[in-house]
């Protein structure tokens, strides 16, 4: 069985092609660029990567000139496209779960894209084009909301008029579900406990960053909220902020809401405190002769050593810790920073361990370490794949009478 997951951003769609029997990856890619002048797409597809220039005037043609490549290549004659697994950010307050692309969960999920402007609105282009080329291949939505979704009532409330938010939905909704979904079984796994019985702080770090507590298999917090603005900084995005920094903003800089928007989204977080990037690791290149840059990078490490002390405490004791994602990954001093700090949970880091890169789960903390502390690189393709083959699976073992 052949998944087809993709991942439309406004000028761009990522593609994998997995292969279900083995869960195995056969290609991925990216065309970038999508309605810009020099656009292109790059792939690897069994091991071999591959670059075209090419300018997309939309998503039709940039998944058009991709399944084109993959019919050239790794898709055979007999072998075509089972399901298709779409990535949405937002859900809003209906979508528990993953769910088969109907006209009625299309309207849902356009009805919800106020919650997420700059995320849904592609990915429905992306549905929209992937229907057009894939007539009667069932689609799957996969919501980056869905894990977080029965957390308890308390903790995803806000201190709003409770009317307020019911009428419009407002609570903390968390992103992300996938990854840290993915990442907590991985380190169920590893520490050999049954995820039904684990309590796991899971941090995804990247250009956006949050951070989660599974407790028995279910997220029971998140630091992402309403929208991913909430939180620890990311790359570009402030992360949470007294709401009264924003009304200053718009009294004190006569900003309104689109201006504050791209304030808080696109000039904030890393490059707004450095003023060097929003890339974390041209911060660690210049912070040891820049105050700005250290403080950047401090700012996130702090963040992050917050709520796992928060979620230890929600969750009454932690099993494991875990870093996923491009800075979780990869940033060996931002693990350092954090987990120095962790010692009052037990946690002891192996620091030549920390040092050592790699692409397998493993640990970074030593064998007495109370706490273990692992990397596990994500995986959120393959959740989405499998998430796709379950939605469509049940739909032909229950068909629709």
């Amino acid at each position: 069985m052949l998944i087809l997951v993709l991942n439309a951003g406004s000028s761009s769609l990522k593609f994998n092609l997995v292969n279900m029997e083995e869960e195995k990856t056969l290609a991925e890619g990216i065309a970038e660029r999508i309605g810009l002048s020099e656009g292109f797409i790059r792939w690897t597809i069994q091991g071999e990567k591959g670059r075209l220039e090419l300018d997309m005037t939309n998503h039709k043609k940039a998944l058009s000139t991709i399944m084109e490549r993959l019919r050239e290549s790794v898709l055979h004659a007999d072998q075509d496209v089972a399901a298709i697994g779409h990535r949405v950010v937002h859900g809003g307050p209906n979508f528990s779960a993953s769910e088969l692309i109907t006209p009625e969960v299309l309207a849902e999920i356009e009805a919800s894209s106020f919650y997420a402007p700059l995320h849904n609105p592609p990915a429905i282009s992306g549905i929209r084009t992937a229907q057009d080329l894939f007539p009667g291949v069932p689609q799957v939505a996969v919501f980056d909301t869905a894990f977080h979704h029965n957390m308890p009532e308390y903790a995803y409330t806000y201190g709003l008029p409770y009317e307020l938010s019911e009428r419009l939905g407002l609570r903390r909704y968390g992103f992300h579900g996938t990854s840290h979904q993915y990442v907590a079984e991985r380190t169920a796994l590893l520490i050999g406990k049954p995820l039904a019985e684990a309590r796991i702080i899971t941090c995804h770090l990247g250009n956006g960053s949050s951070i989660t507590a599974v407790h028995n298999g279910r997220s029971v917090d998140t630091s992402m909220g309403l929208t991913p603005l909430e939180g620890v900084v990311m790359g570009t995005r402030s992360g949470s902020v007294d709401p009264g920094v924003l009304t200053t903003l718009l009294e004190q800089e006569k900003m309104d809401g689109p201006a504050l928007a791209n304030l808080l989204n696109k000039k904030s977080g890393l490059l707004g405190i450095s003023g060097v990037s929003s890339d974390c690791r041209e911060i660690e290149e210049v912070m040891d002769h820049n105050p700005r840059a250290r403080l950047a990078h401090e700012v996130l490490a702090y963040g992050v050593l917050k709520y796992i002390g928060a979620y230890a405490a929600a969750m009454n004791g932690v099993d494991a810790i875990t870093f996923t994602a491009g800075i979780g990954e990869n940033s060996a001093p931002l693990r350092s920073w954090v987990c120095q700090r962790l010692s009052f949970l037990g946690v002891e880091l192996d620091e030549t361990a920390n040092h050592t890169r790699g692409k397998v789960d493993r640990y970074i903390s030593t064998p007495g370490s109370r706490v273990p502390v692992a990397v596990i690189p994500t995986n959120e393709e393959l959740m989405i794949a499998r998430e796709a083959k379950r939605v469509t699976t049940s739909r032909e073992a229950c068909p629709v009478i």
